[in-house]
């Protein structure tokens, strides 16, 4: 396992203080699985008194004192944060991820210390000095199998968080549950010992799902078969709803979205929060389904205005999540409108539709979402691949200007001024008047605007 040299370095101290450095968790975990490293947290075992290791590290970084009463060291060196820590043991003693006594000692064992972990794939370490891959829980074998697996009942149902942990691995990982694991997570789900966890812990395991699984529906689907979607009752709600086998012959409401969510994994960059925004658009552009869904007496399923329909159960479940008011505000004009490329595709929508849909949704992004939707379905044009609509609708929006924002507004009040006008409520009807002419294409540059004011409203005759 290759380290950073600073990690052999204080490795190497510590050995002269007949002490030893131990790579643990994901870091030793991803090793195996081929992944990029990007934390490395070590355990010191032999030291009696965490000032020992403060003195060790000093020598190479700076050290943050803040987790010090948890045994716990931040330690910077060349741009780069590690956390060094003492073995310790955990005991429950009260509600939420704060509720625990902490004992700390360096003269655990590592097998010992270990048992306070999640999952065997997440107890493995390496000894840094030996060279060598420690094991006590055969996450090792666990991994081959392809299994996610808990190390104690005990310690596992101290923390529900492990709950959606084990959602997040088994999505990111393609790993199944262990079938114990499967039914103590299960047994806490229905014993309501997730109640007692803070938003803000399920918001990032949500987040891990959503932008570290090739298909987060594996995820999702685990979700629903141990029963934790009873909190997120909008997405319950589209389970078994059907849909019309013309449009989407691959099922009801919960199977399209859960291929919705797996074909936009393909459309993620660089930008994290554009990635989000994406992910839980198209986990919601379908929940007005629930409420919204008709069978004709001819047979017919029709969801009219489930676009619209969306946007509250939207709004509900994000806000279960998350309080990020702005960022849920983004996504809701993406839910409302993601039928209208396919819709402006059909009717060959005029300049003035594009320029009055930039004023409420990011088309550029709101294409993202339409194709994703497209995709997430067994048509035949669907297996194809190739989102027509989406094609024609940005080369349309490009040429307008308008593909990632409203048309530009070509007056403004210190314009009129300039003419000669004095602010007042006149100005507000003015500006409103010219730019509905911009929308109509009647106008597009300032000087036409400014003949337009100086024609209709200076000489009197403005209607």
């Amino acid at each position: 396992m290759q380290l950073p040299k600073v990690i052999y370095k204080i490795s190497k101290q510590l050995k002269k203080q007949n002490a030893k450095a131990i790579i643990v968790g994901g870091s030793v975990r991803d090793h195996f699985l081929g992944l990029a490293i990007k934390d490395y947290d070590i355990e010191v075992y032999g030291l009696k008194r965490i000032e020992a290791l403060e003195e060790v590290l000093a020598q190479y970084g700076s050290v943050s004192l803040v987790g010090k009463s948890f045994g716990v060291l931040k330690f910077r060196y060349e741009g780069e944060e590690y956390d060094f820590s003492f073995p310790r043991t955990e005991q429950k003693v009260g509600a939420g991820h704060r509720g625990f006594d902490v004992a700390v000692d360096g003269m655990l064992s590592f097998k010992e210390a270990s048992k306070r972990r999640d999952f065997t794939i997440n107890a493995m370490g390496y000894e840094v000095e030996e060279a060598r891959f420690l094991d006590p829980y055969n996450g090792r074998d666990d991994m081959r199998k392809r299994l996610l697996r808990h190390i104690d009942d005990d310690t596992f149902i101290e923390d529900p968080l492990r709950v959606y942990r084990a959602v997040q691995f088994s999505a990111r990982f393609d790993y199944g549950l262990s079938k114990s694991t499967f039914e103590l997570c299960k047994e806490m789900v229905a014993q309501k010992m997730l109640e007692e966890l803070a938003r803000e812990r399920v918001y990032i395991e949500f987040r891990k799902l959503l932008l570290n699984s090739p298909k987060p529906s594996l995820g999702f689907e685990l979700m629903r078969r141990l029963g934790i979607l009873r909190y997120f009752p909008e997405l319950e709600a589209i389970i078994g709803v059907p849909q019309s086998p013309v449009w989407h012959p691959e099922g009801d409401v919960w199977i399209h979205t859960m291929m919705c969510v797996d074909e936009m994994v393909q459309f993620l960059g660089n930008n994290e929060k554009l990635n989000l925004k994406y992910m839980f658009a198209i986990l919601c552009h379908d929940l007005g389904k629930a409420t919204h869904t008709t069978v004709e007496e001819d047979g017919r399923i029709r969801a009219i205005g489930h676009e619209e329909a969306g946007v509250a159960p939207t709004k509900s479940l994000l806000y279960r999540i998350t309080n990020e008011h702005n960022f849920i505000n983004a996504i809701l004009p993406l839910v409302e409108h993601h039928l209208k490329p396919s819709q402006f595709y059909r009717s060959q929508a005029k300049s003035k539709a594009f320029r009055k849909l930039a004023m409420r949704v990011n088309i550029e992004e709101l294409v993202v979402v339409a194709e994703a939707d497209f995709l997430g379905r067994t048509t035949k044009a669907s297996l194809e691949g190739v989102y027509n609509a989406g094609i024609w609708m940005l080369e349309r929006a490009k040429e307008l200007k308008v593909e990632n924002k409203p048309l530009i507004t070509l007056l403004q009040g210190r314009d009129l001024i300039a003419l000669g006008l004095k602010p007042s409520s006149t100005f507000k009807i003015i500006l409103e008047k010219v730019y509905e002419l911009q929308l109509e294409g009647k106008i597009s540059k300032k000087e036409e605007a400014l003949e337009y004011i100086n024609e209709k409203f200076l000489k009197g005759i403005y209607v």
